[in-house]
């Protein structure tokens, strides 16, 4: 984690970003920016919703 939105509070809808600005998907902030501050670097700061890989790995579901 590069960069990361001042006073974004736990449960909030959150975007993430490559560090080029490519939007890659979206979620829920797992933890307060605050918090994220003080994380170790396995912990989760985002619960994932979607991203741009889910497309192509359901669309390779379907082909097997």
């Amino acid at each position: 984690m590069a960069r990361l939105t001042e006073s974004t509070p736990q449960y909030a809808g959150v975007v993430v970003y490559s560090m080029s600005d490519v939007p890659l998907g979206f979620g829920v902030a797992a933890q307060s920016t605050d918090t994220c501050r003080e994380l170790e670097s396995m912990g989760n700061v985002v619960l994932h919703q979607a991203d741009i890989g889910e497309y192509l790995r359901g669309a390779e579901e379907d082909m097997f």
